[in-house]
């Protein structure tokens, strides 16, 4: 399977590279509810995840499908509007294959987004959480199988991911915006179920301050290819068993919504620091 992954990821890079989108600084992976974002891309070159080869175009509501390629706060940026979940096949290697163009295709930051449940009861939904650590707790791993040693060393140190200095400069320059950043531990669980109470109740005691479907395959893989990696959650809803109301998944889309023009300052904060 390594020789195979290696040709798709060479295969989808080259399309892309014939179809204009060359020497990206920056990568950036859009969460459900925030792929507007896109839209302040310069120029943008727009690509159909369908047209791409081995790309998994995903089918949940929120997510356009789209690779945008242009110049963004004098960088060149590509955008991954949506992604691929775990939960539409339970293939970890389609999950995190958009993740591993990105870095064949040169990008030396990838910031990650996603929409989550606030588990830390000191906060509220509607807040932006910087990502200071991740725990995985869907039983996979994107690098599981052969390593491929070009890409970066078969044991990974994690201890850095989500870069402290980096993260402390987004702070600094958000508040500077009037943006009080949030930052915590990001929970992964496979979904598609929201969490039960008693599973945010476990969360909580293990150190998440945030609980979501997607982001770890993806920082994992740049992580391993030696990335800078920023991770945004916005914490859209107060997790299952804080409030006493059910969950769904209308009330993502519309605290994107709300969330717009934070969300968006502190992306470009991210983007050109």
């Amino acid at each position: 399977m390594d020789g195979n992954l290696r040709a798709m990821i060479r295969e989808a890079a080259d399309y892309l590279r014939s179809n204009g989108v060359t020497e990206p600084d920056t990568g950036v992976i859009l969460g459900t509810g925030l792929n507007g974002y896109s839209d302040r891309i310069e120029d943008p070159v727009v690509i159909p995840y369908a047209e791409i080869p081995h790309m998994s175009p995903g089918k949940v509501e929120g997510h356009r499908g789209q690779l945008i390629y242009g110049r963004h706060k004098g960088k060149k940026v590509v955008i991954l509007a949506g992604r691929y979940h775990y939960y539409e096949s339970g293939d970890i290697v389609l999950t995190s294959f958009p993740a591993r163009v990105l870095v064949e295709l040169g990008i030396k930051r990838l910031i990650i987004t996603n929409a989550s449940g606030c588990v830390n009861e000191s906060w509220k939904a509607g807040q932006l959480m910087l990502i200071s650590d991740h725990i995985n707790l869907t039983g996979q791993n994107p690098l599981i199988g052969a390593n491929l040693d070009e890409y970066g060393p078969r044991f990974p140190d994690m201890t850095y991911t989500y870069d402290p200095e980096l993260r402390s400069k987004i702070r600094k320059k958000a508040s500077e915006a009037g943006i009080e950043l949030t930052e915590g531990v990001y929970t992964m669980m496979t979904g598609p179920s929201f969490e039960t109470p008693a599973e945010i109740r476990m969360v909580r005691i293990i150190g998440g301050d945030a609980v979501g479907m997607s982001s770890v395959p993806e920082a994992i893989i740049a992580s391993h290819s030696g990335l800078e990696v920023v991770g945004i959650s916005l914490l859209t809803n107060m997790a299952a068993g804080v409030l006493d109301q059910p969950l769904t998944a209308e009330e993502v889309t519309e605290a994107g919504r709300k969330a717009e023009a934070e969300f968006s300052r502190v992306m470009d904060i991210a983007i050109e620091i």
